[in-house]
């Protein structure tokens, strides 16, 4: 829950680098909040067109946009690679599963030009 909270207080820092346990761990609870607001939502028949996300999950996903952005720009900062490469999401299909592939690459050994290896940092 740390990672969680700690990517949605730097909703802003699209500078510097994230490692993988910050962006997965983001992901996975961002997950399991989505599924949870999402079954609240069906129960409380607020779906749209009979299916799909309702007020809640709509809400949700705009509070957490800007914060998926910048880990995502930081995780790809922290392979070397320039925030830009998001838009690789454009090509159908293969696009994704690039993304996905950079997503878990390891860290780029040492200080890339994106600032100093986080997990050395941590530590």
């Amino acid at each position: 829950m740390n990672w969680y909270l700690a990517v949605l207080k730097n909703y802003v820092g699209f500078s510097g680098r994230a490692r993988r346990m910050e962006y997965w761990m983001f992901m996975i609870v961002n997950f399991f909040v989505y599924a949870g607001l999402l079954a609240i939502d069906r129960m409380m028949g607020h779906t749209m067109f009979d299916y799909g996300p309702g007020a809640l999950c709509g809400l949700y996903s705009v509070v957490v946009a800007l914060p998926w952005l910048a880990v995502v720009f930081r995780r790809l900062h922290d392979t070397d690679r320039t925030g830009l490469w998001i838009f690789i999401h454009m090509l159908p299909f293969i696009g994704s599963i690039i993304f996905f592939i950079f997503m878990l690459m390891d860290s780029t050994p040492g200080t890339n030009r994106f600032g100093p290896n986080p997990k050395t940092s941590a530590a």
